[in-house]
């Protein structure tokens, strides 16, 4: 709801810019159950109780999970992060151990691949797990290389929000792994890491070196790099949580020396080249008689993941804002021009423009919009979220986006919907406060657009147990913050530290910019209480083609009743079943919108296939929550036991 400058949102609320709050509330929307946009929980497959790319991709992709899942950690709570680990553990239940056989099969090829110790993947499913870049000439692929440092990248900051010790103490073995497998890469003599034929991360883009008889071999690729020291980053905060002191200072002096070599492949004017040949040979020099093109994700990704300093980050976007063929359609693309060093001709679907060779894939797009705000680049941010609109109003969430990014990979669906998409409202919602997570607390880096005067978060983010509400009031530099109304000593003009030990357990955190005062922080709308779900799932009545069903998710509401009564409205199985009555709602809501007008009609069949989409995600849910609640008959742990026992009486009323 807007009023002047004003907007009141279900997730996002304040004054000044409404148009820019009201895209915040529908980015944030469109992570929990929606009657109007497509969202998150359509992509839940109870296969894995976990999340899925795409009801056309039935894995769990490293690259293309990778900048939602970045962006989205903050934020996600129950049944989401169980969602989201459960699909992680796909990578790391099957990774590689330098034994074990993963065979691949494509088309009447058979690769039995024994992928090292510590190797990760392009994708993997239950019993299937593709240790190299599976499209291409997979024959001459290296392994997952930039794959690894990012599926650590991913997995430490889950750990480093949740800040679980049970969760450290399981994942944190498996990520040295990973961090021994990138560092069995690294040259010595030049602190750059080797990577063969689509080893980098928007695979099969890359073909390493070239060399002289035709053949390919390793070359050292920057993407490598910058996502292993980012992950690095997170890997030392994760040893000083866990208490070693020993591997913190070594991994450190690992970043180090791999931040020295980066300068090989830093361009004059700031930005960084896609690799370098051992013969010396630069690709993605802009401008170059040969391999002259812009690579952007080394570049953007270095941004968004504090790898360069402000000014070399300054340096990096003023190259992407000189390059107008970069963003024909507001959405960053791959490269500019096409790519002349692929390992195949620029032609059918790796012709310029369509897939890897600048096609768009919202998964870059989400960290762009990340280094857009870090340097305050708002306007550009706002670009991005409006044309994906332009999708999302249509159910057309798909990737990749061919034709530059301006149309869809897969035109002959009734609708689209993948998990890559959801890259840039996430990074619209994180992008606010950039939220970094180390072991001794958290710091807040505002990065609010000059037009919003005032904004509240009304939701929370998380922090641990902890759960943060966040306000800004004026324009500027910090000057003043309070949490919970009283005043905080840990802040600058630039950013907030949150220690982990002084920080309150529920805290409404106002920060105060420029020569504002202090305002009424509104109450928050998210989450809803388990009571106050039931009382709302008790009001509706189904229509006679749902009866059959509501009394399925009757079951789910009992649940989620007594497991409130026996104090267990914090689990995860209540969240799933608090999320199915959520999903009942929000049918129910849509049906009441569309039969009053409010919701614009798509054509057919995409009207019929929306429409199906919300009924196919609760029948889901309740199919994934049942598997579990069931398995947990015979369980070690007695809370498990007792949710059994829980759900038993709720089956038999």
């Amino acid at each position: 709801m807007r009023a002047g400058n004003r907007f009141e949102g279900q997730y996002f609320s304040g004054g000044g810019d409404a148009e820019y709050l009201h895209l915040l509330d529908i980015a944030r929307r469109m992570f929990d159950p929606d009657p109007e946009f497509q969202n998150l929980p359509m992509l839940y497959t109870p296969q894995w109780n976990g999340f899925v790319e795409g009801p056309t991709w039935n894995a769990w992709w490293i690259q293309n999970s990778y900048g939602t899942t970045y962006c989205a950690l903050p934020f996600l709570l129950e049944p989401y992060v169980t969602f989201l680990q459960n699909a992680q553990d796909l990578w790391f239940e099957q990774m590689g151990d330098g034994k074990t056989v993963r065979p691949f099969q494509m088309g009447e090829r058979r690769f039995d691949w024994v992928p090292p110790d510590g190797c990760l993947c392009d994708a993997a499913a239950p019993g299937w797990f593709v240790a190299k870049q599976g499209d291409g000439r997979v024959d001459i692929h290296d392994w997952g290389m930039e794959f690894t440092a990012a599926g650590l990248l991913m997995q430490a900051e889950l750990l480093l929000i949740g800040r679980d010790p049970e969760a450290l103490a399981r994942y944190l073995p498996k990520l040295e792994r990973c961090a021994e497998f990138v560092e069995s890469r690294r040259d010595p003599t030049n602190n750059l890491f080797l990577a063969g034929p689509a080893g980098n991360l928007l695979a099969p883009s890359y073909a390493g070196w070239k060399r002289p008889d035709g053949t390919y071999g390793m070359a050292y690729l920057a993407g490598l790099s910058i996502t292993y020291i980012a992950a690095l980053d997170r890997l030392i905060e994760l040893e000083k949580l866990a208490g070693d002191a020993r591997k913190a200072r070594l991994y450190a002096g690992r970043r180090e020396r791999a931040r020295k070599g980066l300068t090989l492949l830093t361009t004059e004017e700031g930005y960084f080249i896609k690799s370098l040949d051992p013969d010396g040979t630069r690709h993605g020099v802009y401008g170059a008689p040969k391999h002259g093109y812009f690579e952007s994700s080394p570049n953007h990704d270095a941004i968004c993941f504090r790898v360069v300093d402000d000014a070399q980050a300054q340096r990096i976007y003023a190259m992407i804002a000189s390059i107008p063929g970069l963003r024909p359609y507001d959405f960053i693309i791959p490269n500019y021009p096409s790519l002349d060093d692929m390992y195949t001709e620029p032609e059918g679907l790796w012709a310029f423009g369509t897939w890897v060779n600048g096609g768009h894939w919202s998964t870059c797009e989400a960290r762009m919009i990340m280094a857009y705000y870090r340097l305050g680049q708002h306007e550009d941010a706002r670009r991005s979220m409006k044309r994906l609109l332009d999708f999302a109003r249509r159910f057309r969430l798909d990737n990749p986006l061919v034709k530059f990014g301006s149309d869809v990979y897969q035109p002959a669906e009734p609708i689209n919907i993948t998990y890559d998409a959801f890259g840039p409202p996430a990074a619209m919602v994180r992008g606010l406060f950039e939220y970094l997570y180390r072991a001794d607390g958290l710091t807040l880096v505002p990065h609010i657009p000059a037009g919003v005067t005032e904004l509240h978060q009304r939701f929370p983010v998380r922090f641990g147990k902890k759960r943060l509400y966040l306000s800004t009031m004026g324009q500027g530099r910090i000057r003043r913050v309070l949490v919970n109304g009283k005043d905080w000593q840990w802040h600058d003009e630039g950013s907030v530290f949150l220690p982990e030990d002084r920080t309150p357990e529920v805290a409404k955190i106002q920060i105060v910019l420029g020569d504002a005062k202090p305002a009424r922080v509104p109450v928050p709308t998210a989450p809803m209480s388990a009571p106050a779900v039931l009382n709302e799932f008790a009001k509706t009545s189904a229509p006679a083609p749902l009866a059959s069903l509501k009394e399925r998710i009757s079951t789910f509401a009992r649940l989620l009743q007594r497991l409130d009564q026996a104090g267990l409205a914090q689990t995860y199985e209540a969240a799933h079943a608090q999320l199915i009555l959520r999903q009942w709602l929000t049918i129910m809501k849509r049906a009441e919108l569309q039969s009053t007008g409010k919701l614009a009609q798509l054509p057919e069949p995409s009207q019929t296939a929306a429409d199906k989409s919300y009924v196919e995600t609760l029948t889901k849910l309740c199919e994934g929550l049942e598997k579990v609640v069931d398995g947990y008959a015979d369980s070690r742990l007695a809370e498990k036991r007792r949710i059994h026992e829980i759900w038993r009486l709720a089956k038999g009323r």
